[in-house]
This record gives structure tokens, sequence and C-alpha cells, in this order.
């Protein structure tokens, strides 16, 4: 069929394509037949080679699984579509129409797709869509906004899509790249499915699989996989991720990626959907994951100040802005069931005279050092950097016993590190806790042990 004239009436870029269809349902081969002027250019402009009419779609336009399934709805289930996506990778946001068109061949379907591409996202456009989507979008949008508790919000949300997609599980993740660790949001599933492996080695072996999702995004928004046909593309895109999900018995599968500023922070996926709602499914999540990224981003920041304010970040440990709100609070908070209290001061030995003789990243490594040997024997207790050389522990619920064994254990690793030996002040009560007054017997203390300390070795004396 001749669709030129028809073509050449619109006035944004558009082109017909042609699918092959099969007996069992499944397509084959899409093309794009022709294309009016505008769209020409366009793709002439892209591709650096002269437009060619009747040729794979893909010569001209992206290959996307999601784009040949709205071909394949328009041309052959005559479904009038619209959509609005952002192409990440371009940083560029496209309005699609697709309209079904008769066929004078039995195996081959065809359809008209227009497009308008922008650079910014359009709030017209966005907002245009259908109105129990637009509900379900509103709803994720005020639970992100009208919470104080983020994580709760977004375990809501998660259990929200599983819904929506009437799908066996739903889950959001973050990817940390510096750390190689994928961090669980929220997963929601259906009774009876496997939990999410979220302890440290789950985390770091499911980095692994997830850092190699977005090569198979290929530049889409999404990855949905409806059937056998989308397994098999997968399959040749990534066999690792493609055995994975057969091995937990995974059939279909949407997933997002959770952008910012062009970046990935996560993910969101649905496993085991309802296919027949797909592209209700996809416009829903489409819009929901454009907020939910956003809020990430802003909670990762949040998250971030708060450790900047907190963190010693020579250390790790906690910093003295931490320990003084520590001690301002104490005992403050009733449901805290403070039943015993010890304190440590521990103060490292000689770091005066290692900044002057080896300098200052010679003395930056010996308190380091320092905080690895307290980390690895107060493991459950709160560690504070207090300032220069001087770190605290507040060791909450242990026995008597426990806390000294802690003590001993440090004075015995520290006999053996290389440049870490402490001058140790100790305090312990029970029931009756005067934070203050157990602060000030561990100063003196831990004083009393360093005069010892230079006493036997007056060549390392700073002062």
């Amino acid at each position: 069929m001749d669709y030129t004239n028809l073509l050449e009436q619109y006035t944004c870029k558009a082109c017909v394509l042609s699918v092959v269809t099969y007996e069992d349902g499944s397509y084959g081969d899409i093309r794009v037949v022709t294309g009016n002027k505008l769209f020409k250019d366009d793709i002439e402009d892209l591709t650096k080679q002269p437009f060619v009419d009747n040729t794979p779609y893909y010569m001209s336009l992206p290959k996307d699984l999601n784009f040949e399934d709205f071909i394949y709805r328009c041309a052959v289930l005559h479904q009038p579509l619209h959509t609005y996506v952002s192409l990440y990778q371009m940083n560029l946001w496209v309005e699609m129409y697709l309209l079904p068109l008769a066929s004078d061949r039995e195996n081959v379907k065809y359809c008209l797709y227009s497009y308008i591409v922008t650079p910014k996202a359009d709030e017209n456009s966005m907002s245009d869509i259908a109105p129990d989507t637009s509900s379900q979008v509103l709803a994720a949008c005020i639970k992100l906004r009208g919470s104080d508790d983020f994580l709760s919000a977004i375990k809501d949300i998660t259990a929200d899509i599983r819904e929506i997609c009437d799908a066996e599980r739903c889950t959001i993740l973050t990817v940390d790249r510096d750390n190689e660790i994928c961090t669980l949001l929220g997963d929601a599933s259906v009774p009876g499915s496997p939990t999410f492996s979220a302890d440290d080695s789950g985390r770091r072996d499911f980095y692994r699989l997830a850092i190699t999702w977005e090569a198979c995004l290929a530049g889409s928004t999404c990855l949905i996989i409806k059937n056998d046909q989308d397994m098999e593309v997968l399959k040749e895109r990534n066999p690792q991720w493609y055995y994975s999900l057969k091995e937990n018995h995974v059939e279909s599968l949407v997933i997002f990626p959770l952008k910012y500023n062009g970046s990935i922070l996560g993910y969101i996926w649905a496993v085991n959907f309802d296919v027949k709602h797909t592209v209700k499914i996809k416009e829903t999540l489409e819009l929901t994951t454009f907020f939910i990224g956003s809020e990430i981003a802003n909670y990762q920041m949040v998250k971030r100040l708060e450790t900047l304010s907190t963190i010693d970040l020579l250390t790790g440990v906690l910093n003295r802005n931490s320990m003084n709100n520590r001690v301002s609070q104490f005992g403050n908070d009733e449901e805290e069931n403070i039943k015993t209290l010890g304190i440590l001061f521990a103060d490292l030995n000689g770091l005066k005279m290692i900044n002057d003789k080896s300098g200052h990243n010679e003395g930056d490594r010996s308190l380091k050092k320092a905080a690895a040997v307290l980390k690895q024997v107060f493991v459950d207790d709160e560690i504070y950097r207090a300032g220069g050389d001087e770190f605290m522990v507040l060791v909450i619920n242990n026995t008597l016993e426990e806390f000294d064994e802690k003590i001993r254990r440090i004075n015995e690793i520290s006999k053996v590190q290389t440049r870490v030996s402490f001058a140790v002040g100790s305090s312990f009560a029970e029931e009756k806790i005067d934070i203050r007054k157990l602060l000030h017997k561990a100063d003196e203390d831990m004083y009393e042990d360093k005069k010892e300390y230079y006493a036997r070795h007056p060549e390392l004396k700073y002062r």
C-alpha cells in the first residue's frame, strides 16, 4: 500500500512501520516502510547515511523490545497508543503516537508512528495519562513527600506497585558502585515466596549481577520480558541473568532503572506480572520511577550530610559532635532500657612523636590502625573519636565480666600491633547510672595509665 500522501499530511516526524506475524501469535521482521520528509531528514542526520525505504527498523531507530511490543500491539492488535519516555542516554524526551493502519496482506500488519523530541521533560505531556494511572502515581508521590520515614514509605510503595502489576514480587534496591554492594529498600511478595538475601555476601553477589543490567537496557527506559520470545533476546544479551531468572522460575519481568541527573541510582522490578496489562504497567512505572529516583537522590544526599556531621572521616568511627550529643541525650529515651554502662577511654600513645619523626601521614595511618583495633573488639558498641589521639567507647548492657574481657583484649591486641599502644581508662556501673561521673572516672584512669606509660618509656614522652 502507498502511504506517502498520508505521511506528508503530518507536520511532525512520522513513518509507517510493518510487522510480520506468525500463526502462533509471535512476530518477526519489523521494517520502516517509508517516512515523511521530516522523518527522513531526522534519520539521515542521526545515522549520517541516506534513508532507504523498507529496511529493518533498527537501521533507523534504536532496537528496543518495548518499542517492538508497542508496534505489535498497535499494528496487530489494533490498539492506538501514546507514551512519553526518557531516552536517558541521549538526555532527550520523546512523545510517541502509534495508530493502526489497514493492511492488504494477511501476515503483514502496519501502523503509523509519529514522535516529538524535546531536550527537557514537559510537565503537560507527563501528566497526560489515564485517570487511574495518574491516581496511582499521585498516591505514590503523596506517600513519598508526606512521610517522615522515607524507608517506610518506600516499602509501602513497593507493596502498592506489586499489586498494580499483579506480580509475584516487587523489589526496589540501590546500587552503590563505590562500595560494590546493593542495598534493599523495599521488597513485597506473595506469601510463600523466598525472601531476598539482604546479608552482606548476598548484597555483594547481587551487585555483580545488577551492574550488568544497564547494558541489557540498551538505552531503553526499561526492560519488559513478557514471553519466551523476549526471554530469548535476554539470553543473547545476558546469559548469566537469563539463567538466574530461569533458576528462580521467572517467566515475566519488568525492570526500570531509578535515575537522577543521568545516573542510575538503583532499580525497581516486578516478576511474574500480569502481561495482559503490560502497557498500563509500563505507563505507571515510567512516571512513578521518575519521582522515586528523585526522592532516593534526596534521601542519599541527606544521609551523606548526616554522615559528614556524625562520622570522623579519617577513622570511620563516630566523631566528637556525635559523642557530645550522645552524652547530652543519654538516658532521656525511656525505650533505651539501659541496665549497665561501661565507658572506656583509649588514648593512642606516642602520636606526637610519630607525627614529628615520620610525618602526619604516618600519624594518620596510626590513628586508622587504632580505630581498627577498637572496631575489632567493640563490634556492637559505640566508638567515638573524642579528638586528636583520644577515643571513647560506650558499652551498653554488658556484664562487668564481658566489659573487662574487652579491655583485656584491647591491651593484648595493641601489644602485637605496630604503632598501636593505648593508655586506657575505664569505669562501669549498674542500675543508677550517672554518665558524667563515669566519664570523669574513666578519663582520670586513662591519664594515670598514660603517666605510667611515659614513666616506663621517657624517650617517647611528647610533653
